[in-house]
């Protein structure tokens, strides 16, 4: 290797930790200020044998900043709203990419495994969980959230453009049916509990 051209620290620790499948703080920025900078080039460069160590850390800690962040605008029950908010953050990328990897096998018969579609969930909501403690940013890192994940099917998974919005699409349509359909229910246990 000549003198001016050594390779970069972040990407040579980025790489090991990615071949390791190793969490790290120094990884979780490292993602983060990737994903930021360009979302389609990280998830064109996800390794090929995506564990779940990885994106997991990276969408506990987001998790984890998110509802610390979030109580500074409830006033009651804050340890349990901040418990409910934690689940709620990290729980949901696995409800959804169960959803979309359900979809994509039934009816676009495509292979996958499920590390891989659930990395590409838990990054995306990941970032946007840092911004989606601030009153009304939610009209503005849902739709975000949910473009990154398109971007990630199409450059981590090797999607169509049309294929990822067609899942994303259904997926987002089961959620919505879901909590629609159990609404009914929470409202009794709320009741009930009230």
């Amino acid at each position: 290797m000549s003198k001016g051209k050594r390779p970069n620290q972040s990407a040579v620790i980025t790489r090991r930790s990615s071949i390791n499948n190793r969490f790290t703080f120094t990884f979780y920025f490292q993602a983060l200020t990737r994903m930021l900078s360009s979302p389609s080039r990280f998830f064109g460069e996800l390794p090929g044998e995506t564990g779940l160590r990885q994106p997991l850390g990276f969408l506990i800690i987001s998790g984890l900043f998110f509802a610390g962040a979030s109580l500074t605008t409830i006033s009651e029950n804050q340890i349990l709203m901040g418990g409910i908010l934690l689940v709620n953050s990290v729980a949901m990328p696995f409800v959804t990419a169960g959803i979309s990897f359900m979809v994509i096998t039934m009816s676009m018969g495509k292979r996958m495994t499920f590390a891989r579609l659930f990395s590409v969930y838990a990054y995306a909501t990941g970032v946007t969980l840092l911004a989606s403690w601030i009153p009304l940013f939610v009209w503005l890192t849902e739709p975000w959230k949910w473009m990154l994940i398109v971007i990630g099917l199409v450059k981590g998974c090797g999607f169509r453009w049309m294929q990822a919005i067609l899942v994303v699409a259904v997926s987002i349509f089961v959620v919505v049916l879901s909590f629609w359909s159990l609404g009914p229910v929470l409202a009794f246990i709320k009741g009930a509990l009230g």
